[in-house]
């Protein structure tokens, strides 16, 4: 019987047959197929994308994220094979989420009507890069951090705006001086290179396979939108442009159309390319 191979948390759990898997909201998990009589794998009439393993070429991998808002609580995968069919059932599970007050600009709240529509532009460019997907890896290797400090603010964290529940937090947040160099977290193409009114001066990077990196709230971009970059390179510098309460990092990672947990997300992606 075909083998998956399930990374929760940086635990390998192989799995036999028909199983159900429990992820937190704002997650993604790595499924591990064999390559021989694989087909595809399929979310109801969606065809999951798949691509070879980086270091055994005998397995497919795909990728699978749950959404911090409403995520379903049951999804049904079906995973086809020349010869059979099997169903992976996952089960979503809220997390441990906990919750923030800032302050910042009433107007960042609020935004006056005459933003609106630029903040509605801005969302559907974002939108429409997000949706599309580069079939092909451009990462080299591991993801790294793009700043060495200390979090500030979690992923996930419910976002109390001025007394009043906004968001949440879809990224972390790393202490930084305005003027703190910035690097790419793996190499790719610039996609967004440019200020928002919600991000500030905002960078993101596509990085293959539905992946993107996002560093946003920079007091300066160093990268231009199209530009190849490689990982390391200095992409900006940290600032307090946007929403914000002060100068920081945010860093996010958006994979399969979902904004998931950065660390988490990088954890269980560096994984594979330990040694097989």
């Amino acid at each position: 019987m075909k083998k998956i191979l399930i990374l929760l948390s940086c635990c390998f759990i192989y799995v036999f047959g028909n199983q159900e898997i429990k992820l937190v909201k704002g997650q993604a998990i790595f499924l591990e197929f064999d390559k021989k009589n694989f087909i595809e794998l399929k979310n109801q009439n969606q065809i999951i994308p798949t691509f070879i393993h980086p270091r055994n070429k005998n397995k497919i991998l795909a990728i699978f994220a749950l959404p911090y808002k409403n995520p379903p609580k049951s999804t049904k995968l079906i995973a086809i094979y020349k010869n059979k069919q099997q169903e992976i059932i996952i089960t979503a599970l809220e997390g441990n989420y906990k919750s923030e007050q800032i302050q910042v600009a009433k107007n960042k709240i609020f935004p006056p009507k005459n933003v609106q529509d630029r903040i509605k532009k801005e969302f559907k460019e974002a939108n429409n890069i997000y949706t599309s997907y580069t079939s092909k890896p451009l990462y080299d290797g591991t993801f790294s951090i793009p700043l060495a400090s200390f979090i500030t603010s979690d992923f996930g964290k419910a976002r109390i705006f001025n007394h009043k529940i906004s968001s949440y937090h879809s990224g972390i947040d790393f202490r930084a001086i305005s003027g703190t160099p910035v690097y790419a977290a793996n190499s790719g193409i610039v996609k967004i290179a440019k200020n928002r009114y919600y991000a500030g001066n905002s960078v993101v990077i596509d990085h293959g396979l539905g992946i993107y990196s996002q560093y946003y709230h920079l007091s300066k971009i160093n990268v231009k939108n199209g530009q190849k970059i490689k990982k390391g390179d200095l992409i900006g510098l940290s600032g307090a442009t946007g929403r914000v309460s002060g100068p920081h990092l945010h860093f996010g990672i958006l994979v399969a159309q979902k904004q998931v947990d950065p660390l988490d997300f990088i954890k269980k992606f560096n994984a594979l390319f330990d040694e097989i």
